[in-house]
């Protein structure tokens, strides 16, 4: 039982019984919890079954306040305002926050920042090796090339995600101006409809794709004349957030309270 007991939030969703898998398989730690919206009919039904498998004594709850209680890490994939409020449970618990959840507003991250003032939260847009590699080298190609170079951020999800850009391609934005020494709301380029006239020079535009099933596509691309230099990353199973997410888990069971980021968790 000195294992650590891993509660999953919004367990019914794609990346909820991705979570789920993940944690079970993993001998580093326990599942103990799986939560979802009240009203959801997986409430009060064995999580195992209600994901199509054997019964694993589980049963999915709404309890938010009692299921994180006996936790020692929540994972969180979920909505921004279900997101703040288990930030406020998971703080009280004092429990390690481990946040994928993306479209968090400037509101939301203060409230974020106030709950790590009592326990650590590890927030980042992309829990993959991968994405967080490239952001790095996003910012130092940034740094080393002028203004005479366009930055443009094409990311691609599947039809089901309501937000836009991404997290990863507004992670790899901020990346980029560090890169050019400026807040990424000064270099932001507005999403392009109609006559918008010339692109400015030194900014930072967006574009994003919705279809399919795509997992997650991120390019980044240094346009300039007469060459291009382009950065990709292709995600194809999502069990690399997962397995990212349980990472940061695992790591954040010995760190003082305070916000972190995967850079931090992997060492970056």
């Amino acid at each position: 039982m000195d294992k650590p007991g891993i509660v999953v939030t919004g367990a019914s969703g794609r990346m909820g019984q991705m979570l789920v898998r993940t944690v079970l398989a993993s001998p580093a730690c326990r599942l103990v919890g799986a939560l979802e919206r009240p009203g959801h009919d997986w409430i009060g039904r064995d999580l195992g079954q209600a994901m199509g498998g054997p019964a694993l004594g589980i049963a999915v709850s709404d309890d938010a306040v009692g299921v994180i209680a006996g936790a020692q890490a929540v994972i969180d994939f979920t909505s921004p305002a279900a997101t703040v409020a288990f930030a406020e449970l998971t703080a009280q618990a004092r429990a390690v926050h481990v946040i994928g959840t993306t479209g968090l507003c400037a509101d939301d991250l203060r409230a974020i920042a106030a709950a790590a003032r009592h326990a650590p939260i590890i927030r980042a847009g992309n829990m993959s090796l991968g994405v967080n590699l490239l952001l790095g080298l996003t910012r130092r190609i940034a740094a080393a090339l002028d203004e005479d170079w366009d930055i443009e951020i094409v990311e691609a999800h599947h039809r089901h995600k309501v937000d836009a850009p991404s997290g990863t391609a507004l992670m790899l934005g901020e990346a980029a101006a560090e890169g050019r020494g400026a807040p990424l709301d000064d270099l932001r380029i507005p999403a392009r409809d109609g006559v918008t006239g010339a692109r400015p020079r030194g900014g930072i535009g967006f574009a994003a794709v919705r279809g399919g099933d795509v997992v997650g596509e991120h390019d980044v691309i240094f346009a300039a004349e007469g060459e291009r230099v382009v950065l990709r990353h292709l995600a194809t199973d999502r069990a690399i957030f997962a397995r990212g997410a349980l990472r940061a888990a695992l790591w954040g069971q010995d760190k003082g309270p305070g916000e972190y980021d995967m850079m931090d968790v992997l060492g970056l």
